[in-house]
């Protein structure tokens, strides 16, 4: 696999409604039914990205892949969480849901560096100007 790959989901788990038993399931991306939503990825998926991940030197992350405050819709980003975890790999985590993940799944002290601005992480990784850094360089 190539860094410059692009990994896209190719199963989620859906829900219809309050996600009562029985209106949630895992369906592939090309198969969502009607008036459903999306709410994690699948373990195909899950699959893949530890795939995709497991050679690279360098990751950030930005953002939970599910609605992970609740189960069973938490699967997919503790997995991931576990997979950045896991990789020898200096590793980024970005985002305060992002961060959450990462400390309930148990791998915080795994991760080389965590911040809880999501939004200005990804902004400077754009190289775009932060106000604060701006404001302490003016100081």
């Amino acid at each position: 696999m190539c860094s410059s790959d692009l990994v896209l989901p190719s199963d989620v788990v859906a829900a219809f409604g309050d996600a009562a038993e029985g209106h949630v399931r895992t369906v592939s991306v090309a198969q969502i039914p009607v008036n459903w939503r999306v709410l994690d990825i699948g373990e195909g998926t899950i699959h893949a990205f530890a795939t995709a991940l497991q050679p690279m030197r360098t990751v950030v992350w930005n953002g939970p892949v599910g609605l992970f405050e609740r189960p069973p819709f938490d699967q997919g980003s503790l997995a991931v969480a576990r997979i950045v975890g896991q990789l020898s790999a200096t590793t980024v985590v970005g985002g305060g849901e992002t961060v959450a993940v990462v400390r309930r799944a148990g791998v915080s002290d795994r991760i080389s560096h965590i911040s809880t601005g999501g939004g200005a992480s990804l902004a400077m990784l754009q190289g775009e100007t932060l106000p604060a850094v701006d404001a302490l360089l003016d100081a």
